[in-house]
C-alpha cells in the first residue's frame, strides 16, 4: 500500500485543481474512491486511475502489480454502495466486479492506454479484478 503521506498529497492536489494532478499521475484519469473498511468500518479515501466506459468509471485492482489485491477491493466487495469524486463532482455509485470477456476487453483497453497495466498482469499470478462504478440516477 502506498504511504499515507503520498496519498494525502495526491488527494490535496486533486481537490485543489478540480481533479488534475501532476507527477507520475499527470495526464491520467484519476478519481477519489471513498470506501469503508470491510471489517473495521474505517473510512478511506484513495486516488485511483479509471477508464471511462459509456458513463461507468472502471477501476483496476492492480496494486501496481503486487501479488495481493488492494485493501479498497475488499472494501468494495463488502460495501458496494459508495461515492467517488471525479473532477469537482461527487457521485453516488454502485460497484460491481466485471468478469469474463467484458473484464478482458476493459483490461485490454486500459493496458493499451497505460502499458504499465499489461506489465502488472504479466508479472503476477492473480487475475487483476476490474470493477465498474455505475453512477446512481436521481
Amino acid at each position: 500500500m502506498a504511504e499515507p503521506d503520498f496519498n494525502t498529497r495526491i488527494i490535496e492536489e486533486f481537490r485543489a485543481n478540480a481533479g488534475s494532478v501532476g507527477g507520475r499521475f499527470e495526464g491520467s484519469t484519476l478519481l477519489l474512491l471513498h470506501t469503508d473498511g470491510a471489517r473495521s468500518g474505517t473510512h478511506y479515501t484513495t486516488p485511483v486511475v479509471y477508464l471511462d466506459d459509456e458513463g461507468r468509471y472502471v477501476i483496476f485492482a492492480s496494486k501496481a502489480g503486487a501479488p495481493s489485491h488492494p485493501g479498497w477491493y475488499h472494501n468494495l466487495k463488502a460495501h458496494p454502495e459508495l461515492h467517488i469524486e471525479v473532477g469537482d463532482e461527487r457521485l453516488e455509485v454502485t460497484a460491481e466486479e466485471v468478469t469474463g470477456a467484458e473484464r478482458d476487453r476493459l483490461y485490454a483497453r486500459q493496458a493499451e492506454r497505460v502499458p504499465q497495466f499489461a506489465e502488472y498482469q504479466a508479472n503476477i499470478e492473480r487475475v487483476i479484478p476490474v470493477i465498474a462504478l455505475t453512477p446512481k440516477r436521481s
